[in-house]
């Protein structure tokens, strides 16, 4: 299944973020109407559920907010596969009362379907210049891994070592080119998919079962065509000039959950409801929007704050969503206008719920 049925980002991408921003607000909103449109069609439906039989793996990515990392686009999924959860620099615990309830939630409801999940615990660097890297972890990469394997303990600690129902995999990724960097179980051990050509590709299978000796057959199976996906994705990238894609561009900031619409890097700032302490990465985006546009990456007009929160079901569960929406709206702005004074003026609000069903995003008051 490829990704020729769902709106993908036009090559006049560099067009689109230089309009005013009115204009960009209104192609964002359109291209959100067009996604959930592909995504109720018939024909996506049945290729989503042809894919997951095929692929019955459950994947859940742990990242950043930086708007270059897009794992759907990097690794050529259908976008829904790959469940996102943001957060400032990939910082995560599993101790935190949301983010753990949102990860347990979501692996038993697989565990009742039968299925497994696979847990890519995602860090991100620049080869070409350490100041592309991670700004959440001030650059310094070897301190972004190393909370990743943290990370990775935490969860083996909560869903148990023996990796036959869930499997945490600390995932590099390298943003000049967007190569995923693979770390076996013993984490030392290390896959750099920049570095296969297409000569290795029939050993992939043999490689992927050295990296993991402990991870049941069928999920290499269904992460194969991740590996896969990636060294064609770097090979189109490499036929490509990315000097303008491998540094800031993002014009919006997103907080909440339901972006998986967007499906295109380097556009937004995504903060996930997840850590006790949001002040901190709503800060850092509103810098880095500060600077896209002080350095002319982007118009300074203004940028787009959106909060999204997912419902399941009309009734209540929407009317939740709705007031956890504005509440994030208000709170991402307050910080953004406190420590971003001289943006303070240039925040365009929208706050939205979205079908977790039919993925229509509904902008509210």
């Amino acid at each position: 299944m490829g990704n020729s049925t769902v709106p993908q980002a036009s090559p006049d991408s560099i067009a689109i973020r230089n309009l005013p921003i009115q204009q960009r607000i209104d192609w964002l909103m359109e291209h959100a109407r067009r996604y959930a449109q592909v995504y109720q069609s018939p024909e996506s439906f049945l290729a989503r559920e042809r894919y997951s039989a095929k692929h019955d793996t459950a994947i859940i990515a742990l990242k950043c907010m930086d708007g270059r990392l897009n794992l759907s686009v990097a690794t050529n999924t259908p976008p829904g596969i790959i469940q996102p959860i943001r957060n400032l620099g990939g910082r995560f615990d599993m101790g935190w009362p949301h983010f753990g309830e949102v990860m347990t939630d979501q692996i038993q409801q697989m565990v009742r379907h039968g299925r497994r999940t696979l847990i890519l615990m995602n860090y991100h660097y620049s080869k070409g210049d350490q100041h592309r890297g991670c700004a959440g972890w001030g650059y310094n990469t070897d301190a972004a891994r190393d909370h990743a394997l943290r990370t990775k303990r935490q969860v083996e600690e909560v869903f148990g070592s023996a990796h036959s129902t869930v499997y945490p995999l600390v995932c590099g990724f390298e943003t000049d080119e967007d190569a995923l960097v693979l770390h076996g179980s013993n984490h030392r051990d290390t896959l750099d998919l920049s570095t296969v050509s297409a000569q290795d590709l029939a050993s992939l299978p043999a490689s992927l079962s050295r990296l993991y000796p402990d991870m049941p057959e069928e999920m290499q199976e269904d992460l194969l065509p991740l590996v896969q996906g990636n060294i064609a994705h770097i090979e189109e990238v490499r036929k490509n000039d990315r000097t303008l894609e491998i540094v800031h561009h993002e014009w919006m900031i997103g907080i909440g959950r339901g972006f998986h619409w967007l499906h295109m890097p380097n556009l937004a700032l995504i903060i996930g409801p997840h850590s006790p302490e949001l002040a901190d990465p709503l800060s850092k985006a509103g810098g880095i929007i500060a600077a896209n546009m002080r350095d002319d990456r982007i118009p300074d007009d203004g940028f787009l704050l959106l909060s999204v929160a997912p419902y399941q079901e009309v009734g209540v569960d929407r009317a939740r969503a709705t007031l956890k929406s504005r509440f994030m709206a208000e709170f991402a702005a307050h910080i953004i206008r406190s420590d971003h004074a001289k943006i303070a003026d240039k925040i365009n609000i929208r706050k939205a719920v979205l079908s977790w069903h039919t993925r229509a995003l509904e902008l509210i008051v």
